[in-house]
């Protein structure tokens, strides 16, 4: 009988391999402020000795970023928007919630332009800027009611995609989920498909947002590049006035409807939503920033099945920087700008135009239609708009961040009324971090 083989010897342990240690990413509010940090120094290294390449890369780095946003809005808006609201279904008081939330947007848009009215009174942002009527140009676009109102309605389904009209959007995607919602059961495989789309979008989108220090970058640096600080000077008081009544939105109102109407620590909330505020002023995008946006209301206790129908919807109408501080200020700027006077009756038009027609501005960078449509019902001359383009690329990130603020705090507000906010989970919310990044990513 022959012997068994002798089994082979177990590979002795060598020694242990060095690799090169990860070194851990600092967190997502960090590496944003360190890009606009460097993109301040080589704008204005770019500006003080006219390094012409230099100022190419920041202005293509910073276009290239945008464009990747801008790249996802239109089906971003539309399946977010027609999404949410199937998902309503699964809410109890859905309706009841959808309201609540509505008049929510539309209370704070009306303390945020009495706020920029105050201010602008109190100021008087035109009246020593040294601007007269001759340094003013009509705008290329402009907005009017009628075109507020029957644009709302597209002539196709395609134009509003390829012209990137979102408000034609927004009606296309609601129409989509309330027909979806009444067709119950039958319509269960387009709802199932639209949900899947949206997460892949969601997961590229993910991708363009981690590329955010770098699109910081470049964006601040070309604005610091092509503007300098010489423009803000016959803009001072205008500027000062757009950032002091953001500010006082941002870190007044806010935490004080978070304390007194949710009984929540503001501060938590800061903490927290500081990474999509940051998003929003680099990117100048409401739309751009909606993914960071509803993370930061799940972070924050939000329940998903309401938030991921609150967070779109205020991200095409919740516009307390763009729709209402700011046309406020500009409405008054323009106006002794112009030597026109303006009343009682025209502050209240004021107030009427930014509250319901803060939809008009879409979440999309800038606020021109918004800007045009309040000077054209108080009748002051459209060349003031010209006046403000100048300026507008500096204004509009505190705008979008006021804006993006609005849109997460109000969900916080709505879910604690109702009490189904998860006040453990807000309690404990943190902020982005680089691990947050890669796993969504």
């Amino acid at each position: 009988m022959s012997s068994p083989a002798p089994e082979p010897a177990a590979p002795q342990p060598g020694p242990a391999r060095r690799g090169i240690p990860r070194v851990p990413l600092p967190p997502f509010w960090a590496q944003i402020l360190l890009g606009l940090v460097l993109g301040v120094l080589l704008g204005w290294a770019a500006r003080t000795w006219e390094v012409d390449w230099l100022g190419r890369a920041l202005e293509e780095t910073g276009d290239t970023f945008v464009q990747l946003l801008r790249l996802a809005v239109g089906p971003l808006v539309f399946l977010a928007i027609a999404v949410s609201i199937t998902k309503l279904r699964n809410v109890s008081g859905a309706a009841r919630l959808a309201g609540r939330t509505l008049l929510w947007f539309l209370g704070t848009s009306l303390i945020a332009v009495a706020i920029g009215l105050a201010i602008g009174l109190l100021t008087d942002p035109g009246a020593g800027s040294g601007l007269t009527p001759a340094d003013g140009s009509a705008p290329e676009t402009e907005g009017s009611w009628l075109d507020f109102l029957t644009g709302i309605v597209p002539t196709d389904v395609v134009t509003p995609f390829t012209e990137l009209n979102v408000l034609q959007i927004v009606f296309l995607a609601a129409v989509t989920g309330v027909a979806a919602l009444r067709l119950g059961e039958r319509a269960a495989p387009l709802i199932a498909f639209g949900e899947g789309a949206l997460a892949l979008l969601q997961k590229a989108l993910w991708w363009v947002i981690r590329l955010a220090p770098l699109g910081s970058l470049g964006l601040i640096g070309r604005a610091i590049n092509e503007y300098g600080w010489d423009l803000i000077g016959d803009y001072a008081t205008f500027t000062a006035d757009v950032y002091l009544g953001c500010g006082l939105v941002l870190f007044g109102v806010y935490p004080l409807l978070l304390r007194l109407a949710a009984g929540v620590d503001p501060l938590r909330f800061f903490r927290a939503a500081w990474p999509a505020l940051q998003l929003a002023f680099v990117s100048r995008s409401s739309v751009g920033t909606l993914p960071v946006t509803q993370k930061v209301t799940e972070r924050l206790g939000v329940p998903r099945e309401y938030g991921s129908f609150a967070v779109p919807f205020g991200a095409t109408t919740k516009m307390d920087g763009c729709a209402a501080v700011y046309p406020a200020l500009a409405a008054i700027f323009v106006a002794e700008v112009f030597g026109v006077g303006l009343d009682l009756r025209d502050y209240l038009l004021i107030a009427f135009v930014s509250v319901i027609g803060s939809a008009a501005t879409a979440g999309l960078t800038g606020a021109t239609v918004m800007t045009t449509l309040t000077l054209s019902t108080l009748g002051l001359p459209l060349e003031g708009v010209g006046l403000l383009l100048a300026i507008d690329p500096v204004l509009d990130m505190v705008r979008t961040a006021t804006n993006v603020a609005g849109q997460a705090v109000v969900p916080v507000v709505v879910a604690a009324r109702e009490r189904i906010l998860d006040r453990e989970a807000y309690a404990n919310a943190r902020g982005l971090d680089a691990g947050d990044l890669r796993e969504a990513a």
